[in-house]
């Protein structure tokens, strides 16, 4: 377990599997239960399985992700894209170092980089459109050891993300345009290693109507809401860019009662009366789609 919950979906998934062992003769067709490696890690385990052909036969997939602060064993879903694409940044800005006396000698990429990361946050203000999703996190700014050393090398890492493919692209041109512009104009030359990550999880709409169906037989009307957008960057999309499907959230428990660290926290935790639900969603869904 590393915080993000994914001991309790192999959980949930080895008791749908001992569930629907016993009617695999009622079952038409076939069903694969997919225990992917490596979800944390770009490009991640979903997309190892996508090129082992893994879903080349696969007409539909379904999957669940537990969240804290939700009550415990709620279905949250959403048509259409679900997550953002999750691009990295890692940039290396090369300059001249120099004594802290004399400045002018210098060309300081702590100044330069600053100015990136400026220019950069107002790409979100000012070149995309407030009703699009887009966001640039920094999520490193490492340069120099003394305080009276100007130093001659720079690293920033930033994680890219965006719900709108058409400007997922727009952003890595416009970043790496704007880090030119400034190291050029300060006589700093510069590595720029964009890695494009995760997709965004689509939710197809025969499938996440079969899901919503299948889930208020299990928990009721009142169980099932929509969730809100989300930022967060998921490897299932490796899956739905190939293959129709859904992804849902289960409610962990709330946080009145306790569960209110998001995953990653390291105070993280769920509660354990959420996974005999998720099971019971994934076996409704079976019976639903497979079982006369």
């Amino acid at each position: 377990m590393h915080a993000f919950g994914h001991d309790t979906h192999t959980s949930m998934l080895l008791g749908a599997i001992k569930m629907l062992a016993p009617m695999q003769a009622e079952i038409s067709g076939t069903i694969k239960f997919l225990f992917q490696p490596a979800e944390e890690l770009p490009p991640g385990g979903a997309v190892e399985f996508v090129k082992a052909g893994i879903m080349d036969d696969v007409d539909q997939v379904f999957g669940l992700h537990i969240f804290p602060m939700i009550p415990t064993g709620a279905i949250g879903y959403k048509y259409g894209a679900l997550t953002a694409s999750s691009d990295s940044l890692n940039l290396t800005i090369h300059g001249v170092g120099a004594h802290a006396m004399a400045p002018e000698t210098s060309v300081d990429v702590i100044t330069i980089g600053a100015e990136i990361i400026s220019n950069c946050n107002n790409i979100i203000a000012r070149r995309i459109s407030p009703l699009a999703a887009g966001l640039i996190s920094w999520g490193q700014f490492s340069a120099g050891h003394a305080n009276n050393v100007i130093p001659d090398t720079a690293t920033i890492k930033a994680s890219i993300r965006t719900r709108n493919p058409e400007i997922r692209t727009q952003m890595r041109d416009m970043v790496e345009q704007t880090v030119k512009g400034i190291c050029e104009a300060y006589g700093a030359t510069y590595d720029f290693d964009f890695m494009y990550g995760y997709s965004s999880v689509v939710n197809s709409t025969v499938e996440m109507d079969a899901l919503r169906q299948s889930a208020v037989k299990v928990v009721g009307e009142k169980g099932v809401f929509e969730v809100p957008d989300m930022m967060g960057g998921e490897d299932f999309s490796a899956y739905t860019d190939v293959k129709p499907g859904c992804f849902f959230a289960l409610g962990g428990g709330e946080a009145k009662d306790g569960y209110g660290h998001i995953n990653h926290s390291p105070e993280f935790k769920v509660d354990d009366n959420s996974l005999p639900v998720g099971t019971a969603v994934f076996v409704q869904l079976i019976k639903d789609l497979m079982i006369d």
